[in-house]
């Protein structure tokens, strides 16, 4: 089971240590120290599976041997108590293939490590366990100097901050949990601490290689033994409480599986005399609820208590929904009319959230003026002698509707505090807005709506269920949308162009790949080879446009904190070098020492009511000293604020920010960085925050190319309720009577509008009125007739493929319904039969037209599967297919010699021997059947499969139209 380890440590000559023994060790090898005249033979050593240098640009070639290396390091270290290198290792996920796990760790570490300019001897350690499992696990050895043509130069002491630690394992966690997401895993790991996470569990140490050696031969093994104490003392914390399990598995999430509970319970137990009785003490507790199948068929569980959080907060939504306490006269809202011009939509929404309910949701896309709808209503609700509030999860989205409405607005934390400490009450005269409502998770939304219903207040829900989905559990904003309805609001205002507005309404609906090839034909998608050069080459061009145009609001954003302080590092010394800074001062804040000087871009980070900041506020720098700052507030006041840094240490660079941070804002022009961890609803965010422009760069080592950006932009992440479950729920308890439901084949699709409904249609996936129980299978029916409902399963599938390809090849863009209908066939298909599902659909994105075509005959569409299968399980004939591919590219390269065409070639040549690398199985058959699949020695195939142009295709993806 996949579980988190991460950890460095240096390697120096204080300790006794040399570089070169340690990576003979790590790899397994014989190696001679010229230093110490020593030789390190270490070949009877098992367990390595994979060892290669790992090389950044502009580093001599020579370096690639093992022995010169590491010799070279040690010659480079003069001191006796020198650093020589640092290791770096982290624990591979089990669910992974060994051909699966080396590609994981060597792009981890190309795009970590090796793009930053370190050498990397990368050794992946495949050990096996007495009771027979395997502990996959990788050893990096790095080096700390720059390495240029010549060779090693001064150390990189910017490598040893602590916030690169930090900042590797987060990415670690993040570059697993997508990789285990696009292979179809149910699994994640998490970096955070057992603390942060809310786990009442004692962290268990590392036992290290050396342990575990002692502990197989039944000596004494110390750090073992504690470390399955450890295990077990938290066991016995389970056994005696089963809620802390429960309670950890639904801090992130309303619903989990099985899988989920025997990880944790596996991470924390000792050996399967401990772990069988607690896996069936957590089982058999009352707390544990069984809810039923997910669209994967996957038994998900939740808990009491998070069934009763969800419960209350539906209840508290239906009693405000049925109450008329805040309605506005018809004088009134005419008159707030009067003073702004709204569209007929926005009209709409408006005369919706100033109607009587006590409960009002209002859902739209990204940039389509919700706040200035609300800014009439608040004129309306002022106007009848109410008192208008706003709040928002994050400070920046709280002071951008201050901004967009003139509504007063704070954190909803900071809210909840004050409600805390019994200040600032709702009271029947309150009008609450909540904006970004879909960032808000089930608990605390329905602590915000019980208050609410409690005091008699009204609630007016903001948002778009499609952008950031909530980080704490539960998708509370888009239960109740399809519950409740909601005012709707389409038409894209923030964008200045008409191609930008429509790329807005694609993302919004999940048309992202369609979205970004707008983006594309305009020239505002950058790649760079790896995403150091990306992050440089957007700083670039953002220095460029702010010297051009200084009047222009704009933003960098970024996926993560390490990313962020890395483009906010680039920034300043762009402004530096142009002059615009002055004089620096050393800042102790609350994240560590930094540099500031006036001119600087400054966030807050913490909500300060006396300074008047929130979470994510933006200024500038005008004054700063070792003991304090003034900064100009962003706004068109331009307020002025200064403060003592022993009294408030909360702030940072403020160039760049996450687009978590940023959801809400609105600039005039916006550079986003893509990295691995974007899905569709980051993509969403970030690419329409702007008014003029907003410039996506990325790096070919983290997608190789256009195509794999968008498959990995197009991700979907969306949380859940309990509430999802609820109809199933009940027929299971006998409180509505079962239905028998059979899966019938469905009828060929056709082109209709959506039924009609008052207050909301046009957004996908979203529902009026109650949410239907989940179509399961009739166990009984399928088990009878198992042949005929898969041959049903397939018909439907292909049928619904069709339908969307016949709108693609129109060059129209494929409908909500048909989106649903093929997600929901693929869903019963694989509950029958997850192979199946998965050749079939390989086989259609192959050969598109056999859908098309299966209406005549299902003959060519059946071998065309079982190709896919034989493939599958055949590496002989995967690699048939690789080299008769790439014989085809060279060819085509060749015939083209330059242009486009020249070009692509080349690119799809370079991806097509990152998947070769991948494929493990596969290359060793092509080289060990070379001669007898045409492979000449010294071709570029021959090239790749030696790993001479392995840093060629290092930044490679999957290539276009062509997969195994």
């Amino acid at each position: 089971m996949a579980i988190y380890h991460f950890s460095a440590k240096l390697i120096s000559r204080s300790a006794g240590r040399s570089a070169v023994a340690a990576a003979a060790y790590r790899s397994a090898s014989e190696l001679h120290d010229e230093r110490a005249e020593q030789r390190h033979d270490f070949r009877a050593k098992g367990g390595v599976v994979h060892s290669e240098i790992l090389l950044p640009q502009g580093a001599p070639e020579r370096l690639s041997d093992r022995a010169t290396l590491w010799n070279a390091v040690e010659a480079s270290e003069k001191r006796k108590d020198a650093q020589l290198a640092r290791e770096v290792e982290f624990a591979l996920p089990r669910e992974l293939s060994r051909a699966e796990g080396i590609a994981l760790a060597r792009d981890f570490v190309q795009a970590t490590f090796v793009s930053r300019g370190m050498v990397a001897d990368l050794n992946l350690h495949w050990d096996q366990a007495a009771d027979g499992s395997y502990k996959p696990h990788a050893h990096v050895l790095l080096t700390l100097r720059a390495v240029g043509p010549e060779g090693f130069g001064a150390k990189e002491r910017s490598w040893n901050a602590r916030e690169e630690l930090v900042g590797w394992r987060e990415r670690w966690a993040g570059h697993v949990n997508t990789r285990l997401a696009e292979l179809g895993h149910d699994v994640r790991i998490d970096h955070r601490s057992l603390a942060d996470q809310g786990l009442a569990l004692e962290p268990q140490h590392k036992i290290g290689p050396a342990g575990a050696r002692r502990e197989a031969r039944d000596e004494d093994a110390e750090r073992a033994d504690e470390h399955r104490a450890i295990a077990a003392r938290n066991g016995d914390r389970i056994a005696a409480d089963p809620t802390i399990a429960l309670t950890a598995l639904t801090q992130q999430s309303s619903t989990f599986t099985r899988q989920d509970l025997a990880r944790l319970i596996h991470r924390h137990s000792d050996g399967e005399a401990q772990f069988t009785p607690l896996m069936a003490k957590v089982e058999a507790s009352p707390e544990l609820v069984r809810l039923g199948q997910d669209a994967r068929g996957q038994e998900r569980f939740t808990t009491r208590m998070m069934l009763g959080i969800e419960a209350r907060m539906e209840q508290a939504a239906e009693r405000l929904s049925r109450a008329e306490g805040h309605a506005i006269g018809s004088s009134l809202q005419e008159a707030a009319l009067r003073a702004r011009s709204l569209g007929a939509e926005q009209d709409a929404a408006f005369r919706s959230v100033t109607g009587g309910a006590d409960l009002a949701l209002v859902t739209g896309y990204a940039g389509t003026g919700k706040s200035t709808m609300l800014a009439a209503a608040r004129v309306a609700w002022e106007a009848a002698g109410y008192t208008v509030r706003g709040a928002a999860l994050s400070g920046i989205a709280a002071e951008n509707l201050e901004a967009g409405s003139g509504i007063l607005s704070r954190t909803l934390a900071s809210l909840e505090h004050a409600w805390g400490q019994g200040r600032d009450a709702l009271t029947s005269r309150d009008v609450l807005v909540i904006d970004e409502a879909g960032m808000v998770g089930s608990r605390q939304m329905e602590r915000v709506l019980s208050a609410a219903q409690t005091a008699g207040a009204k609630i007016v829900l903001v948002g778009d269920p499609e952008q950031l989905q909530a980080i704490e559990a539960g998708a509370a904003f888009r239960a109740l949308l399809e519950r409740h309805g909601a005012a709707e609001i389409t038409q894209v205002r923030r964008q200045e162009e008409a191609w930008q507005r429509a790329a807005t309404r694609e993302l919004a609906t999940g048309r992202t790949g369609e979205a970004l090839a707008r983006y594309v034909a305009a020239g505002r998608v950058q790649a760079q080879a790896t995403r150091l050069e990306a992050q440089a080459a957007l700083v670039a061009a953002w220095d460029a446009e702010r010297q051009a145009a200084p009047e222009k609001s704009r933003m960098i954003l970024a996926s993560t904190r390490v990313d962020v302080a890395e483009l906010n590092r680039l920034a300043r010394a762009r402004m530096r070098a142009a002059g615009a800074l002055g004089v620096e001062a050393p800042v102790e804040t609350e994240r560590g020492t930094r540099a500031f000087a006036p001119g600087d871009r400054l966030m807050f980070l913490r909500n300060e009511r006396s300074l008047g900041v929130k979470n994510g506020s933006l200024g500038w720098v005008e004054r700063v000293e070792s003991g304090g700052m003034s900064v100009r507030l962003d706004g068109p006041e331009g307020r002025v604020i200064g403060f003592e840094l022993k009294d408030y240490a909360h702030v940072e660079h403020g160039y760049a920010a996450t687009v978590h941070k940023a959801q809400g804002v609105t600039v005039d022009r916006i550079h986003l960085l893509a990295s691995p961890l974007m899905d569709r609803h980051s993509a969403y965010v970030g690419l329409t925050r702007h008014r003029e422009a907003v410039t996506l760069h990325y790096g070919q080592d983290d997608f190789g190319d256009i195509q794999a950006l968008a498959r990995g932009a197009s991700r979907e992440r969306a949380q859940e309720t309990t509430l999802d479950y609820a109809a199933g729920f009940a027929e299971r308890r006998g409180i509505v009577p079962a239905s028998t439901i059979v899966v019938e084949r469905p009828a060929e699709p056709e082109l209709r509008p959506e039924p009609p409904a008052p207050r909301l249609g046009r957004f996908a996936g979203l529902k009026l009125g109650r949410a239907p129980a989940r179509p399961m299978l009739n166990a009984t029916s399928v088990e009878a007739d198992p042949a005929a409902f898969l041959s049903r399963a397939v018909d439907g599938y292909v049928a619904a493929f069709a339908d969307a390809a016949r709108m693609r090849r129109a060059d129209l863009p494929v409908l909500p319904h048909q989106d649903k209908a093929l997600a929901e066939a693929a869903a019963r298909l694989d509950a029958l039969d997850p192979e199946t599902g998965r050749d079939l659909r390989a086989a259609l994105a192959r050969r598109p037209e056999l859908a098309a075509r299966a209406a005549e005959g299902r003959a060519a569409l059946l071998e065309a599967v079982a190709e896919e299968r034989r493939l599958r399980h055949s590496p002989e004939l995967r690699a048939q297919r690789y080299a008769a591919r790439w014989a085809q590219l060279e060819q085509v390269s060749a015939a083209a010699r330059q242009g486009p065409e020249a070009v692509a070639a080349r690119a799809a040549l370079q991806a097509l021997a990152g998947e070769i690398r991948r494929d493990g199985q596969a290359a060793a058959v092509l080289k060990r059947q070379a001669r007898d699949l045409g492979l000449q020695p010294g071709s570029g195939l021959a090239r790749a499969l030696d790993g001479r142009s392995a840093r060629a295709v290092e930044r490679s993806g999957p290539s276009p139209g062509f997969s195994r």
